[in-house]
């Protein structure tokens, strides 16, 4: 059966079997979440030197230097409007619907796991470092090789940029170097290649997992909380996103349909980065030059977290409400002013939403940090939505900034899946 052979159908099959399995044997299911872990950090591992080389591939033969700076102010305003979007939405939405009234939570006589109030300490702990400036600061990498190792997207996407930029100006005498690197690119997406091959376990230990440790009656009265972050998610890519891909030529259903290996990769395993090295080449066999997709996509996993965006909203507003917190209108705008900046540097760190959550309420010292450990157990469920939400953010905005600056072929092979008909 030559439909058991798609890597789509595979990676289904595991998640479907994951959850099965979570819900007939949840010990068994709690305790194969290595196998999650292990594929994300195989292919966390290959996103460092993949993104380098593209990168520096990519400037060195755009030639003209102008064309990398227009490239990213684009990109950047592009992440700004529609992150802004999406934080407002998110708002709006807690704000109609108020997920945590009734609940009446007295924080103080709040009943908290061990193991949930050591992960609250540490969230707290690392947001009380957290500032614009750690972050900007955060980019430049302590030693060359130091931001290899450590893994940190931003980091390594500057050194390449820095790199890039020599090389184009050595002009002929960097070839050589320019094609080494090229050539080392593709060995690392042949070994994406081979990794790929585990995605169907790895889903089925992810799912295994989440639904064996948390199991579904762990959500009680948080559904409504979880409804809201999926349903919110839904509307923001079908509506919002739907209308910047209309106005740009493209069909957010042909794309959505052009990635569901993509999507249900990220779905398995929770992690939009698990889809990255993929991404980057479907998005150049879409029609979307190397350099463009070099620059923007590594970008937008920092700074264009939709799905982040909003679920920061929507849990700081309920964890107000479920506190008896009242807010004033300024101090709700007063939020997402906060958030405009904190929500940049979501990814940059393992729990990044988390924490970024935690440094928001902190700072506007009326919202309780300690609610935090009231969505502490269904933030599993809500990091698919996410996830998912932030990885469609990131391929329209591909797709709309490199046709923005002309650098898009509507006549490559798989163009046609993504423009309108």
């Amino acid at each position: 059966m030559k439909w058991l052979k798609s890597l789509y159908v595979q990676v289904l099959v595991g998640i479907v079997l994951g959850v099965l399995l979570g819900m007939v044997k949840p010990d068994l299911g709690a305790s194969l979440e290595p196998l999650g872990q292990a594929f994300v950090s195989a292919v966390k591992m290959l996103i460092a030197p993949i993104i380098f080389c593209t990168v520096v591939h990519g400037i060195a033969g755009m030639g003209d230097l102008n064309k990398l700076g227009s490239v990213g102010w684009k990109a950047l305003l592009y992440f700004e409007v529609v992150t802004t979007l999406a934080l407002v939405i998110g708002l709006v939405v807690a704000k109609v619907i108020e997920p945590g009234s009734g609940m009446h939570v007295n924080v103080a006589q709040l009943s908290v796991s061990d193991a949930d109030s050591a992960k609250l300490a540490g969230y707290q702990a690392a947001a009380a470092k957290q500032s614009v400036v750690d972050h900007l600061l955060h980019i430049i990498p302590k030693t060359f090789v130091g931001a290899f190792a450590e893994g940190e997207i931003l980091q390594v996407l500057f050194l390449a940029i820095l790199a890039g930029i020599a090389l184009a100006k050595m002009g002929e005498r960097a070839e050589m170097i320019t094609e080494l690197l090229h050539l080392v690119s593709q060995m690392f997406f042949g070994i994406v290649g081979i990794v790929t091959k585990a995605a169907p376990i790895a889903a089925f230990g992810a799912m295994a997992f989440t639904i064996g440790k948390y199991g579904v009656g762990a959500l009680g009265k948080l559904l409504l909380l979880l409804a809201c972050v999926y349903l919110t998610c839904l509307l923001f890519v079908f509506v919002v996103l739907g209308l910047i891909a209309r106005w740009n030529g493209f069909s957010l259903w042909k794309m959505l349909k052009h990635i569901k290996e993509e999507l249900l990769l990220t779905l398995g395993t929770s992690s939009s980065e698990a889809a990255l090295p993929q991404l980057m080449t479907k998005m150049e066999k879409t029609g979307c030059s190397k350099g463009v997709v070099g620059i923007v996509l590594p970008a937008g996993y920092s700074f264009n977290l939709d799905g982040t965006s909003i679920y920061l909203t929507m849990a700081a507003l309920f964890v107000a409400q479920a506190t008896d917190t009242h807010l004033t209108l300024w101090q709700e705008l007063g939020i997402l002013a906060v958030l405009l900046l904190t929500s940049k540097g979501a990814a940059a760190v393992t729990g990044g939403g988390f924490i970024t959550l935690a440094a928001t309420l902190a700072s506007t010292g009326t919202i309780p940090v300690a609610g935090l450990a009231l969505i502490l157990g269904i933030d599993r469920f809500m990091s698919e939505a996410r996830a998912i939400t932030n990885l469609i953010g990131n391929s329209l905005a591909m797709l709309v900034v490199a046709k923005w600056e002309g650098e898009f072929d509507a006549k490559a092979e798989d163009a046609v899946k993504v423009l309108r008909g």
